[in-house]
């Protein structure tokens, strides 16, 4: 390797950890993406003009060509890609890095192991191949599967013991990428009968999953993605793809255990367990009935507009609705009425990690409203009126009182303890976690019934006229 890419290299690389710092706050995540983005350009183009092996100019033509169509698809979806989904993009993407990584798997295998090897690789290189193979399948159909069932398109699918099924397929995945590995073998059907069932594992490892737990799969299937481009950057020596591959894959492992403690669930349970599938949605926990008080823009109203103090709770009904605009509208308007407005922020509200922060961020919302759940919770009984909009199992108050729910334990926002509650929703339906929410039946609470982004727009409508 040149001195020259070396250096380019190192500038990319440092370019990775200070954009990866500054993604870390909502005010400088912007600015961190655009210098990851430009160190990842420098050690394109560097790899590409300063490679020491004389290249075909052909071969120069058809990366010139892919970068070009793929920088044009991807400024499009950009710029087309709605909010609600974000979440399905993220997945979609984590697939194509998967299934980048398998296919050089597959390539190295020929080159080093298969048919168009000159001699017999080293078992390292053999165990790097075989694993760039295994985990970019497996991500590649977990991740399509996710992309799948955050549009909609497919269902929570949970066969006979399919945790018996996984367990085994697993084993049989490690028995088997081992036999190749010793054996050392340059048998084309054992690396496709080794990719056959890495693809299957991995539609079967995301397919039984709940979509409460989805947001915890997606930052998994992110973590994996970076692995195996770790996985790659070893194969070809590239210290780039390694450290990139490296920061994505703990930075993605990070995420997903802080997640999975902000519903205090372990890791296993997520991967193992039935929450917010048809399991429980078929009737766990005790049963909440009540009296629901509906309530009207007009009196909503008039109950914000003699508030001091004043917290909303965004959801993924606001982001279904396209709502962030018009609640920014209803902040500003509160604040002019000399209203303190915060934003409750729960970390797993939405379909991704920092889903609400991105979509009120869009509607240039003061970052400095945004108030994340552990340090909203202690205000809520000096909060006169909390404004819940699209949550539902992230304020659920059987997290705290029903020993058999399965959201039992799992840390909420605690706006049961505000003087009043408004909660908007379109229905009485559940959330993810498919149960009823206590909330909805407290004497505190007032239900104002509709989509988020009308309601919302009468209730501005409605302020405006005081």
């Amino acid at each position: 390797m040149s001195i020259t890419l070396s250096i380019l290299y190192l500038i990319a690389t440092v370019t990775f950890v200070v954009g990866l710092k500054m993604l870390g706050h909502p005010e400088t995540a912007k600015k961190g993406n655009l210098t990851s983005a430009i160190g990842m350009g420098v050690a394109i183009v560097g790899t590409i003009l300063l490679a020491e092996k004389e290249v075909p100019t052909i071969i120069y033509i058809l990366i010139g060509s892919a970068i070009a169509v793929g920088g044009i698809i991807g400024w499009i979806i950009a710029i087309k890609v709605e909010m609600t989904k974000m979440p399905e993009l993220v997945s979609l993407f984590n697939g194509f890095g998967g299934a980048s990584a398998l296919l050089i798997g597959i390539v190295e295998f020929n080159k080093n192991i298969g048919v168009d090897s000159s001699e017999k690789a080293s078992i390292s290189i053999i165990a790097t191949i075989i694993a760039a193979i295994i985990i970019g399948s497996i991500t590649f159909t977990g991740s399509l599967v996710a992309w799948a069932k955050l549009n909609g398109s497919m269902n929570d699918i949970r066969f006979p013991k399919y945790n018996l099924i996984n367990n085994i397929l697993f084993i049989g995945l490690v028995a088997f990428a081992t036999y190749i590995a010793v054996l050392n073998t340059d048998s084309a059907i054992l690396m496709y009968g080794l990719l056959a069932a890495s693809l299957v594992y991995g539609f079967l490892f995301v397919v039984p999953i709940g979509g409460a737990d989805m947001p915890v799969v997606i930052s998994l299937l992110n973590s994996l993605t970076g692995i195996a481009a770790a996985i790659t950057g070893i194969l070809y020596n590239n210290m780039v793809m390694l450290v990139g591959g490296i920061l994505v894959g703990s930075a993605g492992l990070i995420l997903t255990f802080a997640m999975c403690k902000a519903m205090n669930r372990s890791l296993a349970s997520v991967i193992f367990g039935a929450f917010g599938g048809a399991d429980v949605a078929a009737g766990s926990g005790s049963t909440v009935g009540g009296t629901v008080k509906k309530t009207s823009a007009s009196d909503s109203a008039v109950l914000l507009n003699y508030s001091d103090n004043v917290v909303i709770v965004p959801g993924y009904g606001l982001a279904v609705a396209q709502a962030q605009h018009v609640i920014h509208e209803l902040e500003e308007l509160l604040t002019s009425k000399g209203v303190n407005v915060k934003y409750a922020i729960h970390p797993v509200a939405g379909r991704m990690p920092g889903h609400m922060n991105v979509l009120l961020a869009e509607s240039n919302v003061d970052y400095d409203k945004l108030v994340e759940m552990d340090d909203i919770n202690p205000s809520f009984p000096n909060t006169d009126v909390v404004l819940v909009v699209g949550a539902n199992d992230v304020v659920n108050p059987a997290a705290h009182n029903d020993p058999s729910s399965p959201i039992y334990g799992m840390p909420i926002l605690d706006v049961e303890n505000a003087k009043h509650i408004i909660v908007n929703k379109r229905s009485m339906k559940p959330g993810y976690a498919g149960i009823e929410n206590e909330l909805f039946f407290n004497q505190k609470t007032n239900m104002l019934f509709g989509d988020a982004k009308d309601a919302l727009t009468e209730l501005v409508s409605e302020l405006k006229n005081m």
